[in-house]
């Protein structure tokens, strides 16, 4: 099965430096084939026999082992990260696609999590949280906005690690390539 491997905070502005063919290779240490990256900031598809959070569990704890780094890593397969694609509920209203952004989260949360949300906190960027991903629409960038991982964390307790539109078709499309 093809999965992709979505790592938080990697490669960002200078710190928590990983190499990405460091990655790879620990992903191929773990039993991974077709192991592939995309750009630096921790993106990795791969093929594997074996439970996904297993290896999970296993590439995190190399990462902290061999860099001191620690980060989280989220999961989703192929046919998850197509879904995903085909329930942004911005596409198709016009909106400008670079503006568009996908939170991964961790867990899933709850309902009441979720209603606690400040749907008004960054004006005019907007979200929806639909099962373990979060759609955001930034017309003003990322670097902008109010809706950080931190916040999104703390209400809904969980982690999540964000991904440019781009970045989440070009992942689906190097996924469905093998």
């Amino acid at each position: 099965m093809t999965h992709v491997a979505l790592l938080r905070g990697i490669n960002v502005g200078g710190k928590n430096l990983l190499p990405m063919k460091d990655l790879a290779g620990m992903f191929a240490e773990a039993g991974c084939t077709e192991v592939r990256t995309y750009i630096q900031s921790g993106n990795v598809i791969f093929e594997a026999r074996a439970g996904a959070l297993e290896i999970a569990q296993v590439v995190v704890a190399n990462i902290k082992k061999r860099f001191g780094l620690r980060t989280t890593l989220i999961i989703r397969n192929a046919q998850q990260l197509r879904r995903i694609i085909l329930k942004n509920p911005f596409i198709n209203t016009g909106v400008d696609e670079k503006a568009l952004h996908v939170y991964f989260l961790a867990s899933t949360p709850n309902a009441h999590a979720i209603g606690g949300l400040d749907t008004g906190r960054s004006a005019p960027d907007s979200f929806h949280v639909l099962g373990q991903e979060i759609y955001l629409h930034l017309p003003n960038g990322m670097a902008r906005t109010k809706l950080t991982n931190a916040y999104f964390d703390s209400k809904l307790s969980t982690t999540c690690t964000a991904r440019n539109w781009a970045t989440v078709l070009k992942l689906a499309a190097m996924m469905e390539a093998r």
